[in-house]
């Protein structure tokens, strides 16, 4: 290198530096004065720059950082010993070991590296506070879990139940805003009774208060994917970022959810009732369906935790993670065989599911509301699906309201994160009578549609037996965009079945004959006639569907049909967004 110094420079104090440089960089030296003149110059010899030999380093932590790793020791032990040793009895961990569970491991089956914690942020919240509130209750920061970098915020049950203040609001909120920033999931893993009503000034209506957390929920949906894990009574605000999330897990005889507490309720209607029967996991799984997983203790949420992230990418601009494929758990050549003949007849849909997709791969949602749809993510050939298939063991597969809400949601979802879609349809249509009516079934109905209509991933239409009224729309028959609609030789496609189109159009007609024997033998033929009409050989005849296909063959099919469609590219309207959900 070439260096330029000062011009009355001696030739000997050149020569000095020249070498001292030569030395510290390792490489070669030429000093010049302004007019370019070369007054000195040193070649590097290999040898240390730092030839001298090396002093002992015996420095150790000063009383300044021995304080502070006793500041922290004394935050990371959490609230009251008294609380710490309640939780054993309600089957918890205390939060620190419960972070160490979730980010302490080897990356689980399918990980890729070590569970690690990288780092925590707001350790000190709240550090001065006149009351003992290690961390404000709420920790926050970013760990890799199952081989994927995420954001995550757990609540500690010993600082005032898991409460939330104006500290801990600030900590999750920055959680939340820069989830948002760097395109990587959430995990929300809540113990918490709600916000400190004896501190709420400061944190409850405040523009960077409590509310906000709901308005980055919503501006992180659909971009990042949110998992909440309930561990405790979330109970008002606390109950929202549950719902908000976009999964939620709740664990059996811990969690619960609800607007209000027990006693709030029996004072403002008068109603006596227990936590565990107003929002509890079967509460939210059977009957609001804002349960998504149950799990039976602390260490199974984690299992299917970890399950759950493997079919989603880190973000919306991102393709879910492929794996190595997998047989199926049962031969596809069973498939013909284990859908009945007879368009009435129940049977299990998980026997032809479990003979397409990879065996093991099936993580079915929300398996105790509308159990008239399946909605259940698996793989085939190691590729993400989101299965949306009727369930001819329930109530002959008729899709009821809280099915058709629960079908809406799941393909809405899967559309976020690029989840291609597989319907499998073999349903009456949607249910009628003043029941659903009242329930909502139009209003569902059209939310089913409309998620079926919009979505933009690819999407496969399997007609497996019957596809009557507007069950073959929801299911996303040839009208709906799917990339591909193919039917088994069982499948029908019709306004209604044949028993209901004798009757609405044939009725009268059949009442004027006298002969039982006749009129039997009339239905018999109406009947029969009718079948060959919605027969799928003719709709395949007038290319309404794409192909017949021999059920043994529906894996390979699908996993062809997925892989030549997976850059497919479709465009919406130019519009803000729709009205519909």
């Amino acid at each position: 290198m070439r260096i330029r110094i000062s011009d009355d420079t001696t030739e000997s104090e050149a020569q000095a530096i020249a070498e001292a440089l030569a030395t510290h960089f390792g490489d070669d030296v030429i000093l010049v004065v302004d007019s370019g003149e070369e007054v000195g110059s040193a070649t590097y010899d290999g040898e240390d720059r730092d030839a001298a030999e090396p002093q002992a380093d015996d420095l150790g932590p000063t009383e300044r950082e021995e304080a502070l790793l006793e500041e922290i020791a004394e935050i990371e032990a959490g609230g009251p010993e008294k609380y710490k040793d309640q939780l054993p009895e309600q089957g918890k961990l205390f939060v620190r070991d419960r972070i160490d569970l979730w980010f302490g491991g080897d990356g689980g089956e399918d990980g890729d590296g070590e569970d690690t914690l990288l780092f925590e942020d707001g350790k000190f919240a709240a550090f001065d506070a006149d009351d003992d509130l290690p961390a404000d209750g709420l920790i926050t920061g970013a760990a890799t879990f199952e081989g994927r970098d995420l954001h995550f915020m757990a609540n500690d049950y010993t600082v005032k139940r898991g409460s939330m203040a104006a500290k801990g609001v600030e900590k999750f909120l920055r959680m939340q805003q820069r989830a948002l920033k760097t395109g990587r999931p959430v995990l929300y893993l809540m113990d918490s009774s709600g916000g400190r009503i004896d501190q709420q000034t400061g944190f409850f209506a405040n523009r960077e208060g409590i509310g906000k957390y709901y308005y980055n929920h919503s501006m992180l949906s659909g971009r990042v994917p949110q998992i909440c894990v309930l561990y405790g009574p979330s109970i008002a605000g606390a109950a929202y970022t549950p719902v908000f999330a976009d999964f939620t897990v709740m664990v059996r005889n811990m969690s619960a959810m609800a607007i209000a507490s027990p006693r709030m309720v029996e004072m403002v209607t008068g109603e006596e009732i227990s936590l565990e029967d107003l929002g509890g996991p079967d509460v939210h799984a059977k009957h609001s369906g804002s349960a998504d997983l149950i799990a039976e203790d602390e260490e199974h949420a984690r299992e299917l935790v970890a399950k759950l992230i493997g079919y989603l990418p880190d973000n919306s601009d991102e393709d879910p993670p492929r794996t190595d494929g997998t047989p199926p758990k049962f031969s596809p050549d069973g498939i013909d065989s284990v859908v009945p003949q007879q368009p009435n007849k129940g049977y299990d849909m998980f026997d032809v599911i479990e003979r397409v997709v990879d065996a093991g791969s099936v993580l079915e949602l929300r398996s105790e509301y509308g159990k008239e749809i399946i909605t259940a993510f698996a793989r085939i050939d190691g590729r993400p699906v989101g299965i949306v298939a009727n369930q001819p063991a329930q109530r002959a597969g008729a899709i009821f309201p809280d099915a058709a809400e629960k079908a809406a949601q799941f393909v809405w979802t899967c559309d976020a994160f690029n989840v291609p879609l597989l319907y499998l349809c073999d349903t009456p249509g949607f249910m009628a009578g003043s029941g659903v009516e009242k329930d909502g079934i139009l209003e569902q109905g059209k939310k089913m549609i409309y998620a079926t209509s919009s979505a933009t991933v690819p999407k496969q239409s399997v007609v497996v037996r019957k596809a009557y009224g507007a069950g073959i729309y929801a299911m996303s028959g040839p009208a709906y965009d799917p990339e591909s609609t193919i039917a088994l030789p069982s499948g029908e496609i019709a306004i209604m079945g044949p028993e209901a189109a004798i009757n609405a159009v044939y009725a009268r007609k059949l009442a004027e004959i006298d002969d039982e024997e006749e009129r039997k033998q009339k239905e018999q033929e109406l009947r029969e006639e009718y079948r060959e009409d919605i027969d799928v050989h003719r709709m395949a005849s007038e290319v309404v569907i794409d192909e017949i296909i021999p059920p043994s063959t529906l894996r390979e099919e699908l996993d062809a049909r997925f892989a030549f469609y997976e850059t497919v590219e479709k465009d919406l309207p130019d519009k803000k967004h729709g009205t519909i959900i």
